[in-house]
């Protein structure tokens, strides 16, 4: 599903440097950093062309701890569990992958439509086996179109309840759904658009297995006032993602203080996955090269 475009069009290059390249070494312990960044396939292919594999490889030479994908459900099973098996490798955690059929356009979720639920729980069903197979935790939820002809609070009641059935089947694995609001202006008509909603909902389904996924891009978009929402939310935050805005691409290249975004996070505890789900602001090997010299300054609290 390409629901995001990450590809850079900026023909601009950098005088920048990177860790060598070698799908045998290993990290360094100046090569690391503070939170668990997790960038995703297709963002170091120039640095680390020929396989998705080596680009893991890359990956965790640059000092990066985790990986994150959107597609991993659609690859093929034997894929999966390579992907799988060169993480452990390198001692990586998975992050999210995209759980279930995401309804940008038509009231899925919030309709109450009872087929939709069985078909959205299904979906759910299917994604514990992939999240066993990869190691991972978190799967990221959105809940789709708004359904015009229902109030909002008959909406959220019908949502509730999918995501409580859905957690019953997850709470046994002890995985998580991460519920993504989307900022408006990209993605027009969608339910779930702020913090405080998402908080809400969390509370309401009052489960382990249903928490928040804030992306800051997104949150800065609708609300703003990043640290103080983050704090509000914080016992319902299981996950974060970034990317700058304007532009969505690496952080420095926009308006978000990622350096004071990530201190607070780390300094409150966050130990989890930041994943880095936007494009790269220069095209070319000069470009990733750009994106890991900009984690290494907004780290570097």
């Amino acid at each position: 599903m390409n629901r995001r475009n990450f590809m850079g069009k900026s023909l601009a290059a950098g005088a920048l440097s990177a860790i060598p390249f070698s799908a045998s070494a290993n990290n360094s312990s100046e090569n690391t950093f503070q939170l668990n960044y997790a960038p995703h396939f297709g963002m170091f292919s120039q640095s680390a062309p020929g396989s998705i594999l080596n680009e893991l490889d890359f990956m965790a030479e640059q000092g990066f701890k985790a990986l994150e994908d959107n597609e991993m459900k659609a690859r093929p099973i034997e894929e999966q569990k390579q992907i799988a098996s060169r993480m452990e490798k390198h001692g990586m955690s998975m992050g999210v992958f995209v759980a279930h059929t995401i309804h940008w356009f038509r009231p899925n979720l919030t309709s109450g439509d009872q087929d939709k639920r069985n078909e959205f729980l299904q979906e759910i069903r299917e994604s514990v086996e992939v999240a066993k197979r990869v190691n991972a935790k978190w799967m990221t939820v959105v809940p789709g179109f708004v359904d015009m002809r229902k109030d909002m609070g008959y909406q959220t009641a019908n949502l509730v309840e999918s995501l409580k059935q859905a957690c019953a089947i997850l709470e046994p694995h002890g995985l998580v759904i991460v519920l993504e609001p989307l900022n408006k202006r990209d993605h027009p008509g969608q339910f779930l658009s702020g913090t405080a909603q998402a908080y809400e909902i969390c509370k309401a389904v009052d489960s382990p297995s249903c928490k928040i996924l804030y992306d800051v891009y997104h949150q800065q978009i609708t609300e703003g006032n990043l640290i103080p929402n983050i704090d509000a939310a914080w016992d319902e935050i299981g996950y974060f993602q970034v990317g700058d805005n304007p532009g969505r691409k690496e952080p420095t290249t926009g308006e978000i203080n990622y350096l004071n975004v990530f201190k607070h996070i780390h300094n409150k505890g966050f130990r989890g996955i930041v994943g880095m789900e936007h494009g790269n602001s220069q095209s070319g090997k000069a470009g990733e090269l750009a994106v890991i010299e900009a984690y290494r300054k907004s780290d570097g609290f």
